[in-house]
């Protein structure tokens, strides 16, 4: 596609947000480099996203930050000042990543194919990839490994985690698990509240878990509302003192330190929720709980199996047609759409996934 410049000496990726978006383009991102090892690349990415990305090998990382309005643009074109890429990955449709395109100086500028280009992306690129048929959101990215002339394999993640992060995930697991038991993670809340599940339906996963032989943790961010959801759910689960007791690390975690507890873990719960992706990317298995959106496009990649939707009976009711017959991306709307997914019908997912992958726990 690219012509004379299809190895670029070096090569720009723009990608903000969110985490489990990130968390996808990492993978485009090591497909090039193991094909294109001399590339330089650059990767201009919003700031809590860096945060996990830190480290990663081979990339240097620009932040833009997008909370400082007209001063976060003037920032990138300053610290971009003199570069001048062979390659732009245009790999966000939202309108603030399309100007933020604008401080990059690139000879080829690639987007997406004309129908997801939204908010006018179009007009921001020169180049495009293919059209794809209902994509994942990861294999949507690797259109851009394809645009490039390059072979898109399997996606293989090399996640950066320091020792002193593994280190401290380590001791924090081992020191409240004194039997050493399988790990489980929940981590139950998404950025929109409409996305969780029920306080009372992770606590019954949480006792299933624990009457299953694992160490049961809650992780999360440190919002209220993370939070508050995280001790409804230990309230209401009736585990003796002790070596029983949920281990509660909803705001103790940086994400890399989120990211070496989710790699110790057996198995992972989690909403559509950046920490579900993360998990993936150290191959972690996950039961992904859905309602909104479309697992088969945003659902945790390796582990489609293990989700729990109420996705194509909330589409057959609000649109009166199978999810297959909707426009690909659509998302179902209401408040509590996340009620449908039946506690019994989890439960019975993490029995599967336990015997798929731990049969000595069995």
């Amino acid at each position: 596609m690219l012509g004379q410049l299809s190895v670029p000496k070096n090569l720009c990726l723009l990608r903000l947000s969110a985490i489990g978006d990130v968390c996808h383009a990492v993978a485009m991102v090591q497909n090039i480099q193991r094909q294109w090892p001399e590339t330089k690349i650059t990767w201009v990415i919003g700031k809590v996203e860096a945060g996990l990305l830190a480290g990663m090998a081979g990339v240097e990382f620009v932040i833009f930050d997008k909370r400082a309005g007209l001063k976060g643009y003037r920032d990138l074109r300053q610290q971009l000042k003199g570069r001048n890429f062979d390659v732009l990955l245009h790999m966000q449709v939202a309108l603030r990543a399309s100007i933020a395109s604008l401080c990059i100086p690139a000879k080829v500028k690639i987007g997406f194919d004309s129908q997801r280009a939204k908010e006018a992306q179009w007009l921001f690129t020169n180049k495009k990839i293919a059209a794809q048929a209902e994509p994942h959101v990861l294999d949507g990215f690797m259109g851009f490994a394809q645009a490039l002339d390059l072979e898109v394999t399997p996606p293989l993640w090399q996640m950066p985690i320091t020792d002193n992060d593994q280190l401290w995930a380590s001791e924090k697991l081992s020191s409240n698990n004194s039997t050493n038991k399988p790990v489980a993670v929940i981590c139950p809340a998404a950025s929109k509240a409409e996305r969780n599940w029920h306080a009372e339906g992770y606590s019954q996963a949480a006792e299933h878990l624990s009457k299953r032989g694992f160490k049961v943790v809650i992780c999360g961010g440190p919002t209220t509302m993370e939070k508050l959801l995280a001790e409804a759910i230990i309230s209401r689960s009736e585990f003796s003192v002790d070596e029983n007791e949920i281990l509660n690390l909803v705001g103790e975690t940086s994400l890399k330190q989120l990211l070496a507890v989710l790699k110790i873990a057996h198995l992972v719960i989690a909403p559509d929720t950046g920490p579900a992706h993360m998990a993936v990317t150290v191959g972690t298995p996950v039961v992904g709980l859905y309602a909104h959106s479309n697992p088969k496009r945003t659902g945790p990649y390796l582990y489609p199996q293990y989700v729990v939707s109420a996705y194509e009976s909330a589409i057959q009711l609000q649109y009166n047609q199978s999810a297959n017959n909707v426009p690909w991306g659509t998302r179902a709307k209401g408040k509590d759409l996340m009620m449908q997914i039946s506690i019994a019908e989890v439960n019975k997912t993490v029995d599967r996934l336990i015997a798929d992958n731990y049969s000595e726990l069995v």
